[in-house]
């Protein structure tokens, strides 16, 4: 039963401004590592100073966060990233941060895309197509929509209401991770990330790893008189699965759903340089899962073990071992403590927006996100969002508005709920 606050409070939400976000924060084509990155921050701040919010929008030292032994990693190049928080009413530490990355992936071969316009933002059928709808500027665009509700309602907050958007969650997390060093941190977090009408409390996490495979250069007339990078590649991969297989054989119960928890796979190879010769080195890289509540450094070990135990095994690479390198970001898992209210406060919320519907299930994710860099800080997290991370990254990337709105009033009732 909602109280007379809270009905004022979702009376209160602009369908039409959210939409009209959610457009705006598309057509900012803020791939990773891009000058948008830059653009769609700016952007943000700017939106949240309308709001009311005090906003803190500042250039990150990147150097000074590189350099930080607790770096979570970097994939792309960048001469800059922006940090960006606003807070809302009260006093003391936030009852709640509301978390949004507004960076996307690279949108690939256009021809591809149904418009051949990744960033058109196009609406049909009461969905938006484009690059970074899903993920997840549909779930930042409803963070805005239920600040935007709690300001127009008049409401006024015992505890603060803290809105943190960040760059840089794709390939590593820099923003989140600059962000927490600045000293911006709350009693919990939820990340609008999207969940298919799931709440996710647990992430396993992931690193890409690089296998250097070493073989012997001959002509390729002769090939016995060399060894083939690649057959010896073939080696390590039997390896590989072995591992994986080790790694699936008793999975946390939060990721029981799914048919592989903790997934390892080779994303590219290269190898050889002409036609006739006998390829001397194979360069493959990967994704390897962490499993929940692994150390990252124990899951590397266990990698880098077994990729030992093979070469051990065999003629070539006992004395010529394959080198492992661990390049890229490290995503650790991430779990929300046990009996923590911030899960029930969720569901709680999620449902009395939804008229009568079920309460949304409690699964894990196999995907690394910001999750675990609010975990480390001691920041009870967990995620809810509009859209499916099925169609994340892919050409037919979309999100549903209706999910977009639902999430705006789920946010608005668990931050009113939370701060007071």
């Amino acid at each position: 039963m909602l109280s007379e606050v809270e009905g004022r409070l979702l009376a209160a939400i602009d369908d039409d401004r959210i939409v009209d976000d959610l457009r705006e924060l598309v057509r900012i084509p803020s791939v990773d590592g891009s000058p948008a990155e830059a653009e769609v921050q700016e952007w943000c701040a700017r939106r949240l100073g309308e709001l009311g919010l005090g906003v803190d929008h500042w250039r990150i030292d990147l150097a000074s966060v590189i350099a930080d032994p607790e770096f979570p990693g970097m994939e792309v190049e960048r001469d800059q990233a922006w940090g960006c928080v606003g807070v809302l009413g009260g006093d003391g530490t936030p009852g709640l941060i509301l978390n949004g990355h507004v960076d996307v992936v690279p949108p690939g071969e256009l021809g591809l895309w149904p418009d051949r316009d990744p960033f058109s933002a196009r609406v049909n059928d009461g969905i938006m197509w484009g690059r970074g709808t899903c993920d997840m500027k549909g779930g930042v665009a409803a963070i805005l929509g239920a600040v935007a509700a709690l300001v127009a309602s008049g409401i006024q907050l015992r505890k603060p209401l803290a809105v943190h958007t960040v760059v840089g969650e794709e390939d590593g997390g820099v923003g989140t991770f600059a962000t927490l060093r600045r000293g911006h941190t709350g009693e919990a977090c939820l990340i609008a990330e999207p969940t298919a009408g799931c709440v996710i409390p647990a992430n396993a996490g992931s690193l890409t790893f690089r296998l250097e495979v070493p073989g012997l250069a001959t002509h390729g007339s002769t090939r016995t008189r060399g060894v083939s990078a690649i057959e010896k590649f073939v080696v390590l991969e039997a390896a590989l699965q072995a591992l994986e297989a080790e790694r699936n054989r008793d999975p946390h119960a939060l990721l029981a759903h799914l048919d592989l928890a903790n997934p390892l796979s080779v994303g590219t190879i290269h190898s050889g340089d002409w036609a006739s010769t006998v390829p001397d080195v194979l360069v493959a890289e990967g994704r390897y899962g962490v499993r929940l509540g692994e150390p990252v450094a124990a899951a590397r070990e266990a990698f880098e073990s077994a990729i030992a135990e093979a070469c051990a095994k065999d003629d070539w690479l006992r004395d010529h071992p394959a080198k492992v390198t661990w390049p890229g970001g490290a995503f650790a898992s991430g779990l929300l403590p046990a009996e923590h209210p911030l899960l029930p406060q969720t569901l709680q919320a999620a449902t009395d927006v939804a008229l009568g519907e079920a309460a949304p299930e409690v699964k894990g994710a196999p995907y690394g996100s910001d999750l675990r860099q609010y975990a480390a800080a001691g920041i009870p997290t967990l995620q809810y969002g509009p859209g499916d991370v099925r169609y994340a990254h892919a050409t037919d990337e979309h999100v549903r508005l209706d999910e977009v709105l639902h999430a705006a009033r789920a946010y608005a009732l668990l931050a009113v709920r939370r701060c007071g």
